[in-house]
């Protein structure tokens, strides 16, 4: 194994991979990041890029041999509204994908995997405000209980095999640099592009439908900090919980109308509020802050003030 740092992000082309392998060349070296997907990149890119599914074993393999890949960040996933219309293809994408990466741990072809979990683990029972660690997890989405199942995979295989996992629970996460794909706090995004675009937007989840909500950049400066914590550092091997700040879409409506006046917001709630219904509306995450040094950097008013400039700069090319 190369004492270099060799890293595949699998699930490269989508909304936390297409910042995420960017963030990583930056700082560990272009050459040293492979990105695989089901497809090319819409756009060029400096990093190297490999075809490939997840659940292709021996292709997969062959790219971590070929690379001598020795992290892995594996993000390739059916989210939450997308997984509720496909719940086969979920099952086998969200599970077999991470058995096949962690099969590759345990025969020391890889070093270390980051897996990302969910708020979507919990449910209704769990409690609605400051959701501790350790809360309980009985969630209502297939994308909520692969991802439970995920976790306890994880610190199966850590227990059992010795492997290096590391997860955290994403709150729901917004950014401007990619779209997302199919999750439901998915309105968190297109709100800002519909906001310059059309000054309007339908919202499908109901107005006071407060959920826990990331910055993208908080997002991956979480992912890269647990990765590179020293090993003793993590105590937990399920998943970590996560936080930044929570609002509703109405509270995001008020923010965004301070930099676009005549914006306005309607709401004709879907499938996708019920949904959300049964997840927390603010998380814990004091085991994140103790362990390996976690706090984020963007409140709403931050998040939304630096979302508006970059979109608005990038509208005017």
């Amino acid at each position: 194994m190369s004492s270099q740092k060799k890293i595949l992000v699998i699930g490269s082309n989508g909304q936390i991979g297409t910042v995420l392998t960017k963030k990583l060349g930056q700082k560990f070296g272009f050459e040293n990041v492979i990105g695989s997907d089901l497809r090319m990149p819409d756009a060029p890119t400096k990093f190297i890029f490999e075809e490939c599914s997840v659940l292709n074993k021996e292709k997969l393999e062959d790219i971590i041999y070929r690379h001598k890949i020795s992290d892995v960040y594996l993000l390739a996933a059916y989210l939450s509204a997308k997984g509720e219309k496909n719940i086969d293809k979920a099952w086998d994408l969200n599970m077999t994908g991470l058995l096949n990466v962690l099969n590759f741990a345990k025969q020391k072809k890889i070093q270390k995997i980051f897996w990302p979990s969910s708020i979507a683990v919990f449910g209704p029972s769990t409690p609605k405000n400051n959701v501790q660690q350790y809360a309980i997890t009985e969630p209502t989405t297939i994308y909520g209980v692969s991802k439970l199942a995920g976790e306890s995979l994880c610190h199966y295989y850590h227990n059992k095999f010795g492997i290096d996992v590391r997860s955290i629970r994403y709150p729901g996460l917004i950014g401007w640099d990619s779209m997302p794909g199919g999750g439901t706090t998915d309105y968190a995004v297109d709100i800002f592009h519909e906001a310059l675009k059309n000054q309007e937007y339908t919202c499908f989840l109901s107005k006071d439908r407060t959920l826990p909500m990331m910055y993208m950049d908080d997002a991956i400066k979480a992912t890269i900090l647990i990765m590179e914590a020293q090993a003793n550092k993590i105590q937990i091997r399920t998943s970590y919980n996560l936080s930044a700040c929570h609002f509703s879409p109405n509270e995001l409506a008020e923010e965004i109308k301070k930099y676009i006046p005549s914006f306005q917001i309607t709401y004709k709630p879907d499938d996708r509020d019920q949904l959300a219904k049964g997840w927390p509306a603010s998380i814990n995450d004091k085991h994140a802050r103790n362990d390996w040094g976690w706090k984020p950097n963007f409140n709403l008013s931050q998040m939304v003030s630096d979302i508006v400039l970059n979109l608005r700069n990038r509208y005017k090319k």
